[in-house]
């Protein structure tokens, strides 16, 4: 079977993530020379503190020009690591995935077909059965269907599933991006569904975390994205 699409470009937010990067990269390298004519993995060193920057400058000397690698210093939190993916990407439609292993990243085959079969500008992923922590979930379920439908009228089904993909022109056309960590997505998704643009979700596989810690739902991550959240509302209301 030939390629599926023309050009991609698919981005890996990392922060710490030494033990999964490499394995995460080469995963989403293998799927991609399957699925796009053109395409490019660029992995989003976010300020790491562990080896995960020097990995991917190894993985970029090993690959060329095919695997990207862009550092964040300082840190910037996962909203500024998506900015700084989409800024970053050259190709038209753009693909991305946490970096922590937890997805099977050749399901980015789903994606492309959804996109076929609907026209839709923007395939959102849905976890069939999440792999995390009740308390995680809990806080999932009340951050990602409750606040974001009730506040902001968001009609997405797990609009924090990290894997997804959308045309660059809507990130182009929802800027600024005002929101920083969690509810950066929670901003480009809202404006996109305002302005018009076609969504599409497709079912994923969530995998078990076996290294690593997640940093999202810490409560100095969480205070700050609820103040965000309201901050956004404020503003968009």
């Amino acid at each position: 079977m030939g390629k599926i699409i023309d050009e991609l470009s698919f981005f890996l937010p990392s922060y710490n993530e030494e033990k999964n990067v490499e394995k995460s990269a080469m995963d989403v390298k293998r799927a991609l020379e399957k699925v796009a004519k053109k395409w490019e993995v660029i992995i989003v060193n976010d300020g790491s503190s562990d080896k995960t920057g020097e990995i991917a400058d190894r993985l970029h000397r090993k690959w060329g020009a095919k695997v990207k690698v862009v550092h964040n210093r300082p840190n910037r939190g996962y909203g500024g690591a998506l900015k700084t993916g989409f800024e970053s990407a050259k190709y038209k439609w753009v693909a991305f995935a946490d970096s922590d292993g937890q997805f099977k990243y050749d399901e980015i085959k789903s994606f492309i077909e959804k996109h076929e079969q609907t026209g839709a500008d923007l395939v959102l992923g849905i976890r069939r059965s999440r792999a995390d922590s009740t308390v995680r979930k809990l806080f999932t379920f009340v951050w990602s269907k409750v606040l974001p439908r009730l506040l902001l009228g968001l009609k997405v089904t797990d609009y924090s599933c990290g894997f997804k993909l959308i045309k660059k022109d809507v990130y182009k056309n929802v800027q600024p991006l005002i929101g920083e960590e969690k509810v950066t997505q929670i901003e480009m998704l809202t404006k996109a569904q305002r302005l018009g643009y076609k969504f599409a979700e497709v079912k994923v596989t969530h995998l078990p975390r076996k290294f690593g810690h997640q940093t999202g739902a810490d409560l100095k991550v969480i205070v700050r994205s609820v103040r965000d959240l309201l901050k956004l509302w404020y503003q968009l209301r």
